[in-house]
């Protein structure tokens, strides 16, 4: 199949174009067959994925697959996939159908609500496809709008003020990133992504505004692009809108958000940050790696204090993105192979951690950890799966977020022990968080008379929960899939940035050897 990454990518897209022409809303069997048509399209989406990942071919550090024609003014539509972007594709097509199938009780505007998650799903995709700068940032911005809605339209009582937030933090931080993509292209002549892999940005010092910039060029573009994918990951400090975006989405939202959109700032740092500009990443890497481990220990903190379960749980996920901007700095094998392994670890956990929110909420309308208390007498299957995601959470060995978080904290140790072993408290404390969350809900004596009718897990919940506690568990004790796939295309990029800083070293060597004759 020719346009395959096309197919993928527009399927959704399309599903929601025939849902807002031919599908009239408002009564109970026109919500039911958008919920039906949505749920097809993203299963359909999912199963065409696998192709993509059958014909990928791991030992192949190049980008595959490659669909490529003139679009507008110039401008290329170029599709691709390589190792490091393979996997966040199939995280997409695999999360979508289960977060549809965990919105089947909406009943408010549910034709458009479907609509939203279905052009939600092409965008993301998009982004982990483009290979043309233009295109990227088109994918990536308009990506916002869907959430957007979906925040501010069926989200809770201050879904304007968190979705007013979430747009503002995220749009002002990718202004920087488009000023600086003009640049590159004013540098480099051309928006092509694999060719502007290959250029080298100058990183001779420049003077701006009074202040010498150490690594010129290169320096001023990777901090421009660090604006927009910190705000994305997020890291501290610029952390503060997730947390009330999670709170005030719906569930489905917060699943998105946490085991997709997250993922595309990391997907930023690996696709341009530490390729394009290697010797900014190499001379900027300890201000990342304390401003990582400051996320780490400091929101982990957060969190023990929080009464509201969904926050709990976003200021973990800020805590987790810790590691994996760690790893990705390390700029080693077991770092850059950690970082991409936790976050799409991530991506189940998280997504599955928000689901099991979800299921309680649906039952009691209320995230208050206080309203909850021993729930294993009435739900032990809610009660067994909240305890496996939890344990995943903690970094339990056997699960897939321990390999991330260990091979992350083995990258980073062989930089710098001081930020491994800041970072390494952070487990203890995540494990507090999450035992203390646990201990809370699901533990002790039922004593609450509205908790003494409540019911466990339906069929449809449990289906919803399967293939996540396959993942999780089979990642966790046979990471080797994942990581052969990602290997050979983060070595290559490894080695690129090695080479790349050895020469910016060397002729730093030369020019001051020039100088001192």
């Amino acid at each position: 199949m020719s346009n395959l990454l096309s197919i993928v990518t527009f399927l959704p897209a399309l599903a929601a174009l025939i849902l807002a022409l031919f599908l009239r809303g408002g009564d109970a069997a026109a919500d039911r067959n958008a919920k039906w048509l949505a749920l097809i399209a993203t299963g359909a989406t999912f199963v065409i994925s696998l192709f993509i990942l059958f014909q990928f071919d791991a030992a192949n550090t190049g980008f595959q697959m490659v669909e490529e024609g003139e679009w507008i003014m110039g401008l290329n539509y170029k599709m691709g996939v390589d190792g490091i972007s393979v996997l966040f594709v199939m995280l997409t097509t695999f999360m979508m159908p289960l977060t549809i199938a965990a919105s089947w009780d909406v009943k408010k505007r549910v034709k458009e609500y479907m609509i939203a998650f279905l052009l939600l799903e092409t965008l993301m995709l998009g982004v982990f496809m483009a290979l043309d700068l233009v295109l990227f940032y088109l994918f990536f911005e308009a990506g916002l709008i869907p959430m957007f809605l979906i925040i501010g339209i069926w989200g809770g009582a201050n879904r304007i003020y968190a979705s007013f937030k979430f747009f503002l933090y995220t749009f002002l931080g990718s202004v920087l990133m488009l000023v600086a993509m003009v640049a590159m292209y004013a540098d480099a002549g051309t928006t092509d992504i694999p060719t502007l892999l290959t250029h080298e940005f100058s990183t001779a010092g420049i003077t701006v505004l009074g202040v010498h910039v150490l690594g010129g060029l290169q320096t001023m573009l990777w901090i421009a692009f660090f604006a927009s994918f910190a705000v994305k990951m997020p890291m501290w400090p610029v952390h503060t809108w997730l947390p009330d975006a999670h709170v005030q989405a719906p569930t489905a939202g917060s699943v998105v958000l946490a085991a997709i959109l997250l993922k595309m700032g990391g997907y930023g740092f690996l696709r341009f940050s530490l390729p394009m500009f290697p010797v900014a990443s190499d001379l900027l890497a300890p201000l990342v790696f304390w401003m990582s481990v400051i996320a780490i220990v400091y929101t982990s903190l957060v969190a023990l204090v929080q009464e509201d379960m969904k926050k709990l749980i976003a200021y973990s996920s800020v805590a987790h993105m810790g590691y994996v901007t760690m790893g990705i700095f390390a700029a080693n094998q077991q770092g850059v192979d950690g970082a991409i392994f936790q976050m799409i670890s991530h991506g189940f956990i998280s997504g599955a951690l928000f689901l099991c929110v979800g299921v309680i909420y649906d039952r009691m309308h209320t995230r208050e950890i206080d309203a909850y208390g021993g729930l294993v007498n009435r739900m032990p299957a809610y009660a067994l799966i909240f305890m496996l995601f939890t344990m995943a959470n903690v970094g339990l060995p056997g699960t897939s977020g321990f390999v991330g978080e260990f091979l992350t904290l083995m990258g980073v140790f062989q930089v710098n022990t001081w930020v491994a072993a800041g970072a390494a408290l952070g487990v203890i404390l995540s494990a507090a968080y999450a035992l203390w969350l646990y201990r809370r809900v699901v533990m002790g004596d039922l004593i609450k008379e509205s908790l003494k009718t409540i019911k466990d897990m339906t069929t449809r919940e449990k289906a919803i929960f399967a293939p996540l506690v396959v993942m999780t568990i089979w990642m966790g004790v046979y990471p080797a899939p994942i990581l052969d796939r990602i290997g050979p295309s983060v070595a290559a990029l490894v080695e690129h940035v090695d080479t790349a800083v050895a020469a910016a070293d060397l002729s730093a060597g030369v020019q001051t050897a020039e100088a001192e004759h």
